[in-house]
């Protein structure tokens, strides 16, 4: 297969503007990746701990501070908002349209911003911690729908895996900001990292006013016009060209067959292979927050900080150029390796790092130097195995697991899980790490909760994650039809054409997608095989 991606011999046009594009559109992985970084490190800062408490002394270091309750708002209400924000998106983006969708998520973004860099008080910046959320679920549940419609099937899992890169640059850039900031003594400490939001969301914003909107949200909209002319830019082919045209119509066919054989309400989102979709989307976007990288990258500054740890700023910029650098190795296996092996491979080399932190530091102890590296390194490499695995590749499969009819209901609700669970640890966290009264004092025995839901993440991916490497959108409909279990899936071959199918439309409602194959199938070959002698009388071969 070479070292290279590219595209299978004699495909016509070229993938080159749907790559820029969706290498683009996941720059707002940068709005969700700084916007949940930022946050660790402003916890972690003198000025603002004093500013913002309402009166609680610290008993490490007697200093004013704010609560383990106000650090749980604080850092968990941002996932109330994307919670919400993601499930919001569906409708907006199948009303107004993707593009338009992304659009609308950086407004909200932005009011956010203004609300947090405005606020000297714990209420003011919680709301805007929520309205900046709001933003970045709608972003988050938006852009894996927008790069999945668009992207050629050869490339699609590197494209969307993008986004995830996109994160962890954000996530990155925070603790730079952070660490810069950190000694300020005044408003500018924290304001500034805030305030820095706004230009990741202007450069998005101005993108999406010239993006194209996605072909398969015209075909969902009844549009066949419009959605020639975007795919045309897409592949740039003339929109008369066979092999657009062909594309195009089997993506119109896969449509109004799913529409001929169900509705596409909420409802429906639960139903037959499509719930067993939504459950595999939801317990992996689940399962990918268990893992324990946003404890690190929430609260892996205050973490360190407390356990004794020096230089906890300068760790937390480690940590971040570990997450964005072992983010490429992912998006080049997701389409080498395939789903399933980098999911696999990801879980196993997480959950080991995470219980040999946990036993370095419940048995040796965090003061000790010597086990303080060690956790370190493994931090690192644990943080290596989740970046090349599990951030980009569960995007990419939700991204690839639903039919056009409910892709954006069905989508927004497994990034509303990834949200959820976002929310359950940033909220449980300070309570399950902290001392004093009413907290668990875990300490690093937390790792051994992470090291245990990796382990399970094991037995998941072997048993729900069907492998869709290589497939176009619409054949991955084909797949969940014709192969039960998910150990089964690699190697599957696609045969049927959903052109072929519609012409079956009458039957499909009493058929499975096989039997509706079959049929197609009978009756092309009939029509191939029936003839006319010299004579003009009928004859078959």
């Amino acid at each position: 297969m070479g070292l290279m991606l590219r595209p299978p011999p004699g495909t016509p046009g070229s993938a080159a503007p749907a790559i820029m594009v969706g290498l683009f559109v996941a720059f707002g992985g940068v709005l969700f990746g700084y916007d949940t970084g930022t946050i660790g490190g402003i916890l972690g800062m003198s000025y603002w701990r004093n500013e913002f408490s309402t009166g609680y002394i610290n008993p490490k270091d007697q200093a004013k501070d704010v609560t383990s309750s106000q650090t749980s708002e604080i850092v968990s209400i941002l996932s109330v908002g994307t919670f919400f924000g993601a499930l919001t998106a569906a409708p907006v983006a199948d009303m107004i349209g993707r593009r338009l969708g992304l659009v609308a998520s950086n407004v909200v973004f932005c009011f956010g911003v203004i609300l947090q860099t405005a606020a000297t008080a714990i209420p003011m910046f919680v709301a805007g911690r929520f309205f900046a959320g709001f933003g970045v679920g709608m972003i988050s549940m938006t852009i894996p729908l927008y790069q999945s419609e668009t992207s050629p099937k050869w490339i699609r899992g590197a494209v969307v895996g993008a986004y995830q890169l996109a994160i962890t640059i954000g996530l990155l850039l925070a603790a730079i900001v952070d660490n810069a900031t950190k000694h300020r003594n005044d408003t500018g400490s924290y304001r500034i990292p805030i305030a820095v939001q706004f230009a990741w969301a202007i450069v998005l914003f101005l993108g999406c006013i010239v993006l194209p909107e996605t072909p398969r949200y015209y075909v969902k909209k009844g549009h066949p016009e419009k959605a020639a002319r975007s795919l045309s830019k897409l592949r740039r082919l003339d929109a008369e060209h066979p092999a657009l045209l062909e594309e195009l119509a089997e993506i119109t066919a896969n449509h109004e067959y799913e529409l001929s054989i169900g509705k596409a309400t909420y409802i429906d989102c639960f139903k037959g292979t499509l719930g067993k979709r939504l459950a595999t989307g939801c317990l992996l976007q689940s399962l990918q927050q268990l893992t324990g990288v946003n404890f690190i990258f929430y609260y892996g500054t205050s973490f360190f900080q407390n356990a004794g740890f020096t230089n906890p700023f300068v760790i937390s910029m480690i940590t971040s150029s570990i997450n964005v650098v072992s983010t490429f190795p992912g998006l080049y296996l997701v389409e080498k390796w395939g789903r399933r092996k980098l999911l696999l491979f990801g879980a196993i080399g997480m959950a080991l790092c995470q219980f040999i932190v946990a036993i370095t530091g419940t048995v040796v102890g965090t003061g000790n130097p010597s086990a303080q590296k060690s956790m370190i390194a493994f931090v690192c490499i644990y943080i290596f195995f989740f970046a090349s695995t599990w951030g980009p590749v569960a995007w990419v499969v939700t991204g690839e697991l639903f039919p056009l009819k409910v892709r954006a209901k069905s989508l927004s609700m497994t990034t509303a899980s990834n949200w959820l669970l976002n929310w359950a640890i940033g909220y449980a966290t300070p309570y399950m790490v902290n001392t004093g009264p009413g907290n668990a004092n875990l300490g690093a025995k937390v790792f051994f909760v992470w090291g245990g839901c990796c382990f399970i993440c094991i037995f998941f991916v072997w048993t729900m994650i069907y492998e869709t490497k290589g497939l176009a959108l619409e054949q991955v409909d084909e797949l969940y039809a014709k192969i039960g279990k998910a150990w089964q899936s690699p190697g599957f071959v696609p045969t049927v054409s959903f052109q072929e199918v519609q012409e079956t439309r009458a039957d499909v409602r009493r058929l499975s997608l096989a039997e509706v194959e079959n049929e197609a199938t009978r009756k092309k070959s009939v029509v191939y095989n029936e003839g006319e002698g010299p004579m003009g009388e009928k004859y078959h071969a």
